[in-house]
């Protein structure tokens, strides 16, 4: 028996935006039917305001949620209670920062282990590569967690911040890359490359414009360019995560045009922040690759639209106040990070909107591109047999940040005191509310 009916005047779906009834069993999608009024029964029924859209539950494949080991950054249940609030049904945790990290099946398992009975959205769980799982003999672990369900391998090419998570020289990128695509996974990337780091001028001080120097589109072009070649060479899917450089994306189109097996995701602080507008001593600000100029984001935002970026997440990388030197306003040293899991979908709507840049093109590139990056099935689109994962939002209401006030473990946030439109009113989880009190999240692997 039919459990639940949606009824919306507007729907983000596949075919675009349209009145639809939606019906659910046993939270899952049974039945997707045109126009609001369809004849549908069911025990329990929500009619969508004038105002509101319903929209695919969101994806987001890119959270370091940082428990155990770092819980006082961010924990499973402040994290997922957040990203609830915004709209997202479920998240991919990345295996930094968290103690230990998720590069063993030892790791993961203590991961799960916690995670379990606090997760208010589902979550998956990337894996991590570095130096001590890939070593040339030395890649079982990487199988090993591969056959447990991570959804892929994070690798840094530049120093990741902490030091149980090491970065891969490039003959150890091409290693993983090879033991990675030879049990059929994937490799993401945070592509920066030290060696035009170190040749950079240090960063100190409160002026953005050093930080900015001292992580220059260089950095970002080389270490992507080994990417492509490692991946043109192997056969092995690769990701890039968090572009910020849009001087990489002429070798990202050539790479495309060549068949390589390449995708690449961008953040909501690079397409609704810029470089100009960052005070001094403003920390909150700093992550790694850094937030770019205004000419910058523009390119950003047409590869987007043209499909050479294929989806945007938060890398919500949060850390206590005081290690974002706050205080001082020093960036040299501040901890690079930017939380916005709660807000990354008004904030990107924001902009959007004032760009003429349609809402469904938004919810495409939050919602079903992550998920179709990562390979998490059943998220991200409102279809027959997919998981009954909702968000309703009001895309015209306003909406005041406060960072106190959000529901991430503390109170810093690049958005703080921003004024955005689009409100998420109510989440939705296979077929259910999300109720922050009640945590009904599952814990998923891959496939």
């Amino acid at each position: 028996m039919t459990t639940l009916v949606l009824r919306a005047r507007r729907a983000v779906t596949p075919e675009g935006v349209r009145p639809v009834t939606v019906a659910v069993t046993d939270g899952r999608i049974t039945a997707v039917l045109p126009g609001a009024d369809a004849v549908a029964s069911a025990a329990r029924e929500i009619v969508l305001a004038e105002d509101e859209v319903l929209l695919p539950g969101l994806v987001d494949s890119h959270v370091h949620v940082n428990e155990p080991g770092r819980t006082e950054w961010e924990g499973f249940a402040s994290a997922t209670r957040a990203a609830a609030l915004g709209g997202v049904t479920t998240i991919v945790d990345m295996p930094l920062n968290s103690v230990p990290p998720t590069t063993t099946v030892h790791g993961l398992d203590v991961k799960r282990s916690v995670a379990r009975d606090q997760v208010a959205v589902d979550v998956g769980f990337w894996g991590g590569a570095v130096p001590e799982n890939c070593a040339p003999g030395a890649t079982e672990e990487l199988r090993a967690l591969h056959e447990r369900g991570v959804y892929g391998f994070k690798a840094f090419l530049s120093p990741s911040g902490v030091d149980e998570f090491g970065h891969l020289s490039p003959d150890q990128l091409r290693t993983a890359a090879a033991a990675i695509g030879g049990f059929g996974g994937q490799i993401i990337v945070h592509a920066e490359d030290p060696s035009v780091l170190v040749g950079a001028p240090a960063a100190s001080g409160r002026e953005y414009a050093a930080f900015l120097a001292s992580r220059p589109d260089a950095a970002e072009h080389e270490a992507i360019a080994l990417v492509i070649e490692t991946a043109r060479r192997t056969g092995t899917r690769a990701h890039i995560l968090h572009l910020s450089s849009a001087s990489a994306l002429p070798l990202i189109a050539r790479a495309r045009a060549d068949g390589v097996p390449l995708t690449v995701e961008t953040c909501p602080h690079y397409l609704t922040l810029e470089a100009e507008a960052i005070p001094a001593g403003a920390t909150q600000f700093k992550c790694c690759p850094p937030i770019r100029g205004h000419a910058n984001r523009d390119l950003l935002w047409r590869a987007l639209s043209d499909g050479l970026i294929d989806c945007v997440v938060s890398d919500h990388s949060p850390s206590t106040p005081d290690l974002k030197n706050l205080d001082t306003g020093d960036f040299g040293t501040a901890w690079g990070g930017v939380s916005g899991l709660q807000v990354g979908f008004s904030a990107v709507w924001t902009e959007a909107r004032r760009r003429g840049v349609p809402l469904e093109d938004v919810v495409r590139w939050m919602s079903s591109g992550p998920a179709r990056v990562a390979g998490v099935e059943g998220k991200g689109s409102i279809v027959g047999g997919g998981d009954a994962d909702f968000a309703i939002v009001a895309p015209e209401e306003t909406l005041h940040v406060v960072a106190r006030d959000l529901q991430h473990r503390n109170p810093v946030s690049a958005y703080d005191g921003a004024d955005l439109v689009g409100r998420v009113r109510r989440t939705i989880l296979r077929g259910a509310d999300v109720d922050l009190e009640a945590p009904a999240g599952r814990l998923l692997t891959r496939g």
